[in-house]
């Protein structure tokens, strides 16, 4: 059984737009098209409705940042050649994609020791090395030695490439990769307590 974009979205509980994101991203495998509309199977939906909450009370911060992305679009900078993400950029433009320039509370990102990238509300990467930053002139700070720990390419799946070789990168990644974050923030950088009912 095929759905349409909507009925997915409504399946889902969220927006329209909010389930477009991660057809842009590539992240959703199976879909087909009947004229202008993207069918979507029905079996990737209830996967995607069944993805686990991220157990983020094993993390062992009281709060850890949360990066909130769209899809990728070219960027205008010497330094990458994208912005946000998509499962089909390559490990290295994608590091550079996520990596900042962001408002936010760099001592805060740095203490959570770990940072996962969601789009749509599911952790599509996860970020580690965050203890040096940098701020530009316009008060956003970016992270040069972060790493990238692993990324999501099917989210129904799900499928995950772990791309850091550390141990301790590489059990970040697993634990968080394909799961449902839920964040609220005016701007791309939240913050999440770990263990909320404490």
């Amino acid at each position: 059984m095929l759905l349409t974009t909507g009925q997915a979205a409504e399946e889902l509980g969220c927006a329209i737009t909010t389930f477009r994101r991660l057809i842009r991203a590539g992240l959703l495998p199976g879909l087909s098209r009947r004229g202008v509309r993207v069918m979507i199977p029905l079996d990737v939906v209830q996967a995607l409705r069944e993805r686990r909450q991220a157990p983020l009370g094993r993390l062992p911060a009281g709060e850890v940042a949360v990066l909130r992305v769209g899809t990728a679009r070219p960027a205008r900078e010497p330094d990458r050649n994208w912005l946000g993400f998509a499962a089909s950029l390559t490990p290295d433009d994608l590091l550079k994609a996520l990596r900042g320039w962001w408002r936010c509370d760099a001592a805060s990102v740095a203490a959570g020791g770990v940072l996962p990238v969601t789009l749509s509300g599911y952790v599509v990467a996860v970020l580690t090395g965050l203890e040096r930053w940098e701020k530009n002139r316009q008060g956003r700070h970016a992270f040069p030695d972060a790493r990238l720990a692993g990324y999501i390419t099917d989210l129904a799946a799900p499928h995950t490439v772990i791309t850091s070789s550390l141990e301790g990168d590489r059990r970040l990644a697993e634990l968080l990769l394909g799961s449902r974050l839920s964040s609220h923030s005016g701007g791309a950088i939240a913050y999440v307590p770990t263990n909320p009912a404490s």
